[in-house]
């Protein structure tokens, strides 16, 4: 019975409202009336009825506001229902006042969804509402770089660490100096011998020259997922010693953001997401930025839908490519590595000689390792 009563009272916050005279809660009533008052502030937007003041919910009547709203939902469900039905408000109805209202904005799950809602809204914002959008950007941005970083940097860095020893004993890699140390308290004074009670060795190493990467970001609408992960990236390749690490964003302006590259959160609030596409302007500041073409790599991250002439892509392609220096054009630079891109334009400089693909951040560490090892 306990089970069939939760069935009904769920059919019933699916049917909303207007069920009310054909299928009553039972049980927790007030409870589930309180689910459904604030399901119908968000959801019976579907219908174009005004989503400022509600006087009508399951509870009686109420002036339920956007912050207590907010306050309800997350003691009435769990974190990951809380979590769609933000996006929904954002996304879906047009709910901007979540962004625009300090207290409100603090109450939002910080989270890569509200990262994009925050970029793509922040023109909207002023104040100490800018100045919360832009701690939730750090926290988000912090969360994600931590995620990131061990297993990129195991990805790229396929040198040796003389800071750690290794568990594959090779004469070549005996740290003689370490293991005459330690073992220095088991000599043995009337045989005059040293008795080695543990031998060290070093991890195998490789020295690397430092190596020029040039991340050119399209910062289109659609490219969203990977500008946020671009900024992460690249704020983590600026890290490591053997990158010389160069950041552009572009639509059919270019902006160099190389001097806040170990910041992802100023790269990230420096973005200005829509607007047209010039890729060959782009590549063409890139190219003013190679001066060893042996040691640089060029990154092209975009959807390739070219706005300023395929032609001129091609070519200034071709000259990147001719100079010896590797280019790669990544479809998508995000977790899930879903592209939506020209094909015609990827197939063309593939024939070119660039790698293209889409990328996980590890992914592209991983190539990026290849490139330097």
């Amino acid at each position: 019975m306990a089970d069939d009563m939760e069935q009904l009272n769920k059919w019933r916050l699916i049917l909303g409202k207007y069920s009310k005279e054909h299928l009553s809660f039972e049980g927790a009533e007030l409870h589930y009336m309180e689910m459904e008052e604030v399901l119908d502030y968000l959801y019976s937007k579907e219908y174009g009825e005004d989503s400022g003041v509600r006087k009508e919910g399951g509870s009686g009547d109420s002036n339920l506001t956007v912050s207590g709203w907010l306050n309800k939902i997350r003691v009435l469900f769990p974190k990951e229902t809380v979590e769609i039905m933000e996006h929904h408000a954002l996304e879906n109805y047009g709910m901007s006042e979540l962004l625009t209202d300090k207290e409100v904005l603090e109450k939002l799950e910080p989270n890569q969804e509200l990262l994009k809602t925050i970029l793509q809204l922040k023109s909207m914002m002023k104040g100490e509402v800018l100045e919360t959008a832009r701690r939730i950007v750090k926290k988000v941005a912090e969360e994600l770089m931590k995620k990131l970083e061990q297993d990129m940097k195991k990805a790229l860095l396929g040198k040796l660490d003389r800071t750690k020893a290794s568990h594959v004993p090779s004469i070549r890699n005996l740290d003689i100096k370490k293991t005459i140390y330690n073992n220095l308290k088991y000599y043995d004074r009337e045989s005059r011998q040293l008795v080695l009670n543990r031998v060290y060795f070093h991890a195998r190493i490789k020295k690397y020259n430092t190596w020029r990467i040039i991340l050119a970001v399209d910062e289109s609408g659609s490219m969203l997922d990977s500008v946020i992960h671009s900024a992460v990236t690249a704020g983590i390749f600026a890290r490591l010693p053997m990158l010389d690490t160069r950041l552009v964003i572009f639509d059919t302006n270019v902006v160099d953001l190389s001097g806040y590259v170990e910041d992802p959160v100023e790269t990230l609030m420096s973005v200005q997401l829509g607007g047209g596409t010039d890729i060959a302007g782009a590549l063409s500041y890139c190219e003013g930025l190679i001066e060893n073409p042996s040691r640089t790599m060029v990154v092209l991250i975009s959807d390739l839908y070219e706005g300023g002439g395929y032609q001129r892509l091609y070519s200034i392609s071709r000259q990147i490519i001719e100079s010896g220096a590797k280019f790669i054009a990544l479809t998508a630079l995000d977790m899930e590595a879903n592209p939506n891109y020209d094909r015609n334009a990827a197939s063309r400089l593939a024939d070119l000689g660039a790698h293209v693909a889409a990328m996980t951040p590890e992914g592209l560490a991983d190539w990026v390792g290849r490139i330097v090892g």
